[in-house]
C-alpha cells in the first residue's frame, strides 16, 4: 500500500516538473532563438533573485497578467526602461552609504510603480493593487524573525 503511495507521489512530482524544464527549451515569447532576450539574473535555476528583471519580461508579464493595450506597454516599457537606468546608475555611485543607496532605489521603485499605476484603467488599478499588496506581505514575510525571536522571553539562564 505505501509503495503504491509513493509510486503516485513519484509521478506527481513528474507531472509537475515537466512543465518547467519543456519551459527552458527555447522562448516562449514567439522569438526565434536569437532574438531571446539575454538570460536574467531569474534565469538561475531557482536561486536566489538579484537585481530587476529585465524591462521587456516585466512588461510581458504584466501584459499578461493586467491585458495590457499596446499604447500601455509602451508607457510600462519606457517606465520599466528608465528605472532600470535609474537604478543602475545608483548601485555605481559608490559615494552614497548604503542606506541612502537603499532609500534612493526605494524612490525609484515608488515612483516607478505610481507611474505604470496611472497607466493603467480602474480595472487594471485594483489588479496592480492586490499585486502590490502581496509583494508588500511577501518582503513582509522575508523580514520576519523566526517565532521565539521578539516574543519578548528570555532564554533560560545557562
Amino acid at each position: 500500500m505505501l509503495k503504491k503511495y509513493l509510486l503516485i507521489l513519484t509521478a506527481a512530482g513528474a507531472m509537475m516538473i515537466t512543465p518547467f524544464a519543456g519551459a527552458q527549451d527555447g522562448p516562449s515569447n514567439g522569438q526565434t532563438n536569437d532574438q531571446a532576450a539575454p538570460p536574467t539574473p531569474q534565469d538561475n535555476g531557482g536561486g536566489p533573485r538579484h537585481g530587476a528583471p529585465d524591462p521587456a519580461r516585466r512588461t510581458a508579464e504584466l501584459t499578461r497578467k493586467l491585458n495590457l493595450t499596446s499604447d500601455q506597454q509602451a508607457k510600462v516599457m519606457s517606465a520599466l526602461q528608465s528605472a532600470s537606468s535609474q537604478m543602475q546608475s545608483v548601485r555605481q555611485d559608490t559615494s552614497l552609504s548604503q542606506q541612502d543607496r537603499h532609500a534612493k532605489m526605494m524612490d525609484i521603485r515608488t515612483a516607478t510603480d505610481a507611474q505604470i499605476r496611472g497607466a493603467l484603467d480602474s480595472n487594471q488599478q485594483k489588479k496592480w493593487d492586490r499585486m502590490q499588496a502581496r509583494r508588500a506581505q511577501r518582503m513582509q514575510n522575508r523580514g520576519a524573525a523566526p517565532p521565539d525571536a521578539g516574543s519578548g522571553q528570555q532564554a533560560p539562564p545557562q
